[in-house]
This record gives C-alpha cells, structure tokens and sequence, in this order.
C-alpha cells in the first residue's frame, strides 16, 4: 500500500485549501482514516480521524474551520481546510488503517504535504 497527500501550498490567512490522499494497493478496504500534521519543531500531532463506523475526531484548534471526509479506496481521505492561519502552517500527513488480509491491519503514512499560511 503506498499513500500521496496533495494539495499543499502557500495561502494568505483566511484562505482555504483541501488536501487528498491518494492510495494504490488498497484491496480489502481500511478503517480509519486520518490526518496528521508537523509543524517545525513541534512533536506530529493528530488533527482530524474519521472511523468507519462514522465516528469523527478533531483537535480542538481545528474544529470547526477543518473537515475531513471518507471517500474511495483509490482515494480514502481528504480534508477541506478553512480560515486558515498561521499556525495552521506545517506538514500534513494522512493515516489510513487498511486490511493487508482477511484478519490483519495496519497503518500506513503518505508522504506529507506541506501547508505555508502566511500573514
């Protein structure tokens, strides 16, 4: 399984943008799904998860200006960013718990993107 993030680049405060995930080798489907983020210095936090069973995670500094959504195998998460500022800024990484077998997952990264909001 091998994940891409997308979608990064340099907006002004206030600006939006939506990051995707693109995956190949996902055949038994995944669970959860999620994004991540590092900025400089800073330990990688988690900032949006979405189980399969509905459930929806975000970090506090995110809820409400962030969504994340499920979509397809080829393409299994994305996050729609809005009002963006500052310290938004950082590296963002999508999470995708998959099924390698019938019985067994396991967690795989994507490269990050990088997300540069500037005042």
């Amino acid at each position: 399984v091998q994940l891409q993030a997308s979608g990064g680049g340099l907006v002004q405060v206030g600006e939006s943008l939506r990051l995707t995930c693109a995956a190949s080798g996902i055949v038994s489907g995944y669970n959860t799904v999620a994004w991540y983020r590092q900025a400089p210095g800073k330990e990688r936090e988690l900032v949006a998860a979405h189980t399969s069973g509905g459930n929806i995670y975000y970090a506090a500094s995110v809820k409400g200006r962030f969504t994340i959504s499920r979509d397809d195998a080829k393409n299994p998460t994305s996050l729609q960013m809005n009002s963006l500022n500052p310290e938004d800024t950082a590296v963002y990484y999508c999470n995708v718990d998959v099924w390698v077998t019938m019985t067994t997952h396991k967690a795989f990264w994507g490269q990050g993107t990088l997300v540069t909001v500037s005042s």
